[in-house]
């Protein structure tokens, strides 16, 4: 990762950019998920993420330009797992312009950091199973395929 990029908490000050990145990283899922609405659509409620005690959103900057985001949250685990509560990561979004540099894993270093201060030690994710390249960003790092989620197809402009 190049020396001039710096990773922070993102603010409110930020979410013009923060909800143009959003945009990006739902054009990037369409191909991945036919069941996406059309636009407009959102996925994020961010002024929530934003001042959540709950979550923490980050941003990576490079002088003034914001390049990447990420947050992390605290969510409920099913009853039946070892753990009450696990950290969520999503909203990982970096600028094309500034992938492949190491900022990704920088930003989820961060995430990780305040998740482990929370006291979560089981750290989750989704990733869409064709999406190959972030599937290997995300193995880089040491995550592991867990649990493959299915769907029967149930629309015919849906149907293969």
């Amino acid at each position: 990762m190049g020396k001039s990029i710096q990773i922070r908490e993102a603010t409110l000050k930020d979410l013009p950019t923060l909800l143009q990145f959003e945009q990006g990283i739902i054009q990037a899922e369409r191909p991945f998920d036919p069941t996406i609405r059309p636009d407009p659509v959102n996925y994020y409620d961010l002024e929530v993420l934003l001042s959540s005690e709950e979550s923490l959103v980050v941003v990576a900057e490079t002088g003034s330009q914001l390049v990447a985001s990420g947050y992390v949250r605290i969510k409920k685990a099913r009853s039946y797992l070892d753990h009450e509560d696990y950290a969520y990561l999503g909203f990982m979004y970096t600028h094309p312009d500034y992938r492949g540099q190491g900022i990704n894993a920088a930003v989820i270093d961060r995430l990780r950091a305040w998740a482990l201060k929370k006291g979560l030690k089981e750290i989750r994710l989704t990733v869409y199973d064709e999406n190959v390249v972030a599937l290997k960003a995300y193995e880089k790092y040491g995550f592991k395929k867990h649990i493959i989620e299915m769907r029967l197809p149930g629309q015919t402009n849906d149907v293969p």
